[in-house]
């Protein structure tokens, strides 16, 4: 009897992590190798208790430490790692089969890489592994046999509509028969708020997503539309495509997931109810399909399909998203850095909505000309991500004074 694949979850406590715990809950199909995290030990704690698995990693030194005082009365088995070399310790375990890379933000990426680089099965709802370091990670993926799998629910829509020649994770490439592929968006909270009235709208209204429960960061993307911004970027790597046949349409009711369009005029759509774990589960189990515990979509009670072309006056992001990739790598890894420092700066209440997109804009434009810096490494793209960092808190200083 073969036994089952062992895998890791990078941000185990976040939704993503939930909602891939649940899945494995509906049929056991792995066993939890390590669960990680960065500071909450009291969900931690539980998720041990349940599923005892070899390791827990806390990257905060001091959570890690409560955790390890906590941990012998909890899952005695369990050993306790901290900080972020632990993250790369265990995806690169050798008893290791599958890795799934949910951890926000610029942190996840070098365990990603390191995951890559390691010949995993790796399920990547990480945006930033790819927008950040998008060729070096593709590369990583082809020369090492890692099995690429995405998770977020537009491009795993994608990669099942594509033809059955094309679906080689990590050699993704679609055909010349692929005109273009098109992701759909919900457009948030603010879809239908004039452009002049949104400098007002506070965090708790940005996070408040009408149709997904996602973390804070990712809420605020979706309520901006950096987030289709980025995963436009995110299509242009994983599927090979120029940003010329990468599409965006508004569809509010979340419930097409993406399409691809054919050269002969036909069109495949991925349907399913607004859940994360059904692309979860279709990434746990691929090449087979097992449940996932969502919900089945009832198409006659679902409401009515709509779709829309996204305004770029009101949701500059997806535009600026756009450009960055024309641009290129530098451009794209300073977008992200930018980015995060303005949504972290408006989830603090120190700048305004609207500010966001003009810190990113304003960092792009003053780092233009630094736009030939080479990438041929992690250590290049972390150089450049750290310099755009200091650029958009910089400029984030001049909004907040003025």
């Amino acid at each position: 009897m073969r036994s089952r694949p062992s895998i890791v979850l990078l941000g185990s406590t976040g939704s993503v992590g939930q909602s891939t715990l649940d899945v494995l809950a509906c049929h056991g199909s792995h066993r939890v190798f390590a669960l990680t995290a960065n500071r909450n030990v009291s969900l931690m704690l539980e998720q041990c208790e349940q599923w005892r698995p070899t390791c827990a990693v806390m990257v905060d030194e001091e959570a890690a430490r409560q955790l390890r005082e906590a941990m012998p009365s909890v899952s005695p088995e369990t050993r306790v790692l901290s900080g972020a070399a632990a993250l790369v310790e265990v995806v690169t375990e050798a008893a290791v089969d599958t890795v799934l890379a949910a951890i926000v933000g610029a942190a996840g990426l070098p365990s990603a890489l390191a995951a890559a680089k390691s010949g995993k099965k790796l399920l990547l709802a990480n945006k930033e592994a790819l927008i950040m370091a998008g060729p070096l990670f593709m590369a990583a993926v082809r020369d090492h046999g890692a099995v690429l799998l995405p998770i977020d629910s537009e491009h795993n829509a994608v990669f099942q509509c594509l033809p059955e020649s094309n679906r080689l994770p990590g050699r993704m490439a679609a055909s010349t028969d692929v005109r273009r592929i098109i992701l759909t968006a919900s457009g948030g909270p603010f879809l239908d708020r004039p452009a002049e009235m949104l400098g007002e709208v506070t965090a708790a209204e940005a996070c408040r997503h009408p149709n997904w429960s996602m973390g804070q960061k990712i809420s605020v993307d979706s309520a901006t539309m950096m987030n289709k911004g980025l995963e436009l970027i995110e299509a242009c790597y994983l599927f090979g495509l120029p940003p010329e046949q990468v599409d965006v349409l508004i569809h509010p009711q979340s419930i097409v997931h993406s399409l691809v369009e054919y050269c002969d005029g036909s069109m495949l759509a991925q349907l399913g109810s607004p859940d994360m774990r059904v692309p979860i589960a279709h990434a746990l189990a691929w090449p087979e399909r097992r449940p996932s515990g969502a919900d089945f979509l009832d198409l006659v009670s679902s409401a009515d399909l709509q779709f829309r072309h996204p305004d770029t006056e009101q949701f500059p992001c997806l535009r600026l998203g756009r450009e960055a990739v024309r641009a290129g790598p530098v451009s794209v890894i300073r977008l992200n850095a930018a980015n995060e420092v303005a949504v972290a700066a408006f989830l603090g209440g120190a700048i305004g909505f609207m500010d966001i997109p003009v810190i990113i804009a304003r960092t792009l434009e003053a780092a233009e000309n630094g736009s030939a810096d080479p990438v041929e490494g992690l250590d290049d793209v972390l150089s450049i991500d750290r310099r755009a960092r200091e650029l958009a808190n910089e400029l984030l200083i001049g909004i907040v004074r003025s």
